[in-house]
């Protein structure tokens, strides 16, 4: 049986909003950067949600290089943030962005969050990027943090995604999943495991939403209309994650 094709964006006459949302670890753009802007523009997502964004020598420049060639602009994080950031298509309005660093392990890498909220039309959205610690301790801080910059948006509504470095049976995947919607879990769609694109065998990045968000469908966007295994292979040693969710009108 074929997989159904997720809702395409757009505003219902409720003036609640359908949106995409893609998460995705783009390891720093070292792998084809044609195939990941293919893989981007054919998922149409109006939020990319960005791990391992390029940090150093004209990061920015990279950054905006993959944004334009997909579709999207750069709205916020990237090295300002520790590695994730958030891409957005014009559709989107900005009310405010913040790049968040989170404390420093010594010997670990550093963290953050990048952070926004968004409108379309009339709906207001909060939204964050992470990128967790592979250390289990810092992971689990890193989680609760993660929960309160989310409450701390001051917005009804708010999605989360990321690279977890975590399967949804470890601790933290579970503290976050018990606050909010792990939208692969609610609605499944396409792909489940994340990593390696090659032999995919672990579920370990996501999608978040809030408890008043209806989640249309979520998964590794396998079998979307443009997006070829060739691509998911050669742009990054990541599947992302495709989710649609409609938000409701305020």
């Amino acid at each position: 049986m074929a997989t159904p094709l997720l809702p395409n964006s757009r505003t219902e006459p409720d003036g609640s909003a359908v949106i995409r949302v893609l998460s995705y670890n783009i390891r720093s753009m070292r792998d084809d950067t044609d195939a990941l802007a293919r893989v981007i523009t054919a998922c149409a997502p109006d939020l990319v949600l960005v791990q391992e964004a390029p940090r150093f020598f004209r990061w920015r420049k990279k950054l905006a290089r993959l944004a334009a060639a997909s579709g999207q602009v750069v709205l916020t994080g990237g090295a300002t943030a520790a590695g994730p950031a958030v891409l957005c298509t014009l559709r989107a309005t900005v009310e405010r962005t913040e790049d968040v660093l989170l404390p420093l392990t010594p010997g670990l890498h550093r963290r953050g969050l990048a952070t926004a909220v968004v409108r379309f039309g009339g709906v207001r959205l909060g939204v964050i990027s992470c990128h967790l610690s592979l250390s289990q301790k810092e992971r689990r801080d890193q989680g609760v943090q993660l929960l309160a910059r989310l409450a701390g948006l001051g917005v009804e509504h708010a999605v989360a995604g990321g690279d977890l470095n975590e399967r949804p049976d470890g601790a933290t995947f579970r503290h976050l999943a018990a606050h909010l919607q792990d939208c692969r879990a609610t609605a499944p769609w396409g792909g489940e495991f994340t990593s390696t694109p090659a032999d995919p065998r672990q579920r370990i990045d996501a999608v978040f939403a809030t408890a008043g968000i209806e989640v249309l469908g979520c998964g590794v966007p396998l079998d979307q209309p443009g997006v070829t295994h060739a691509d998911l292979t050669a742009a990054t040693d990541h599947l992302p994650v495709l989710a649609a969710l409609r938000i409701p009108a305020a």
